[in-house]
């Protein structure tokens, strides 16, 4: 799907024909933006601004120069954005392209972000004169968005570490949980520093109007504050797990103690058991009426015994 956003009477007007290419200049155009666009509709853009769009294999690229680079007719940029899922949130590549003072963005998922952009845009079009305007825009969206996301994260960590502070207990669901959040937290500051690394490029640049450095450099005192406080929340997932893990070592340790301390009281009285249970001819009160009854007070005795002693070291 194609959505051209044009210039019109001082409005930003949406369109969704590719034919209008035959008819505008690069001037009529803020934003072609290309969500999981048809074969038809790249060759229609490549075609109008004399470009090639990027493929996903280069959007994903881990270079750095792949995150941010310019040519001599257009600037490119290849970032990662997250897309909510059930099981907290899926990845998915995202390429802008600026070239003659117009903006091009080819996704193949929907993001709020867009769309936030895209309600900025048609309620205070005056703000984005350029492509380069609107980029940033997107850029101040997203980085919100991921403030939210790191924000979440925390919330999620405050509230298992209270859960496991109350209970005094951890189970399988726990440690999963803490193993899913440390995921999520590498995600984020992974991707945070992706849109640090575009921000820089864009720093460096002299093809940006002047107007936009100052919102730069608050975007990257946002963006290193949002790494500061994903690094804390890793930190705190790594104490949390600490604690969990020794959580587990007192339960087992424990449960080992009982084992131990039944099988040293009960050891005499096996013993007992264990001598008069053997099978030989003649053993000594094997006939006796009342063998049983002592043999039992025995055992019983010899336990009492044990318990208390080992007891009273234990409390000495």
């Amino acid at each position: 799907m194609i959505t051209i956003y044009l210039k019109q009477y001082n409005k930003i007007v949406r369109e969704a024909d590719i034919k209008l290419f035959d008819e505008l200049g690069y001037d009529d155009i803020l934003w072609i933006d290309l969500l999981s666009p048809t074969i038809q509709e790249r060759k229609a853009v490549e075609n109008f601004m004399e470009i090639n769009l990027l493929t996903r294999q280069q959007i994903e690229e881990i270079e750095s120069t792949s995150k941010y680079s310019e040519t001599e007719s257009a600037i490119f940029s290849n970032t990662n954005f997250f897309v909510p899922s059930p099981d907290g949130f899926t990845v998915e590549p995202v390429s802008f392209i600026v070239s003659e003072g117009l903006l091009i963005t080819t996704r193949n998922a929907e993001f709020r972000t867009f769309n936030e952009a895209s309600k900025r845009l048609q309620m205070n079009n005056r703000q984005y004169t350029t492509g380069y305007h609107l980029l940033i825009s997107i850029l101040e969206v997203r980085i919100d968005a991921d403030a939210d996301l790191v924000e979440n994260v925390s919330k999620q960590i405050a509230a298992l570490s209270k859960e496991i502070s109350v209970d005094g207990h951890v189970d399988k669901g726990d440690i999963t949980r803490i193993n899913n959040l440390q995921e999520q937290t590498m995600s984020i500051r992974e991707n945070i520093f992706d849109r640090q690394r575009i921000l820089s490029g864009i720093q460096r640049s002299e093809r940006f109007p002047n107007d936009i450095y100052p919102r730069l450099q608050l975007m990257m005192r946002d963006v290193n504050s949002l790494i500061s406080h994903a690094d804390f929340s890793f930190e705190r997932l790594d104490y949390l797990q600490d604690t969990a893990l020794g959580l587990i070592t007192i339960e087992q340790n424990n449960t080992s103690k009982i084992f131990t301390l039944a099988s040293v009281v009960f050891l005499p009285a096996t013993l007992v058991a264990s001598i008069y249970g053997m099978n030989f001819k003649w053993l000594p009160f094997l006939n006796w009426q009342h063998g049983w009854l002592v043999a039992m007070a025995l055992i019983v005795a010899l336990s009492g015994a044990t318990y208390f002693f080992f007891n009273r070291q234990n409390k000495g």
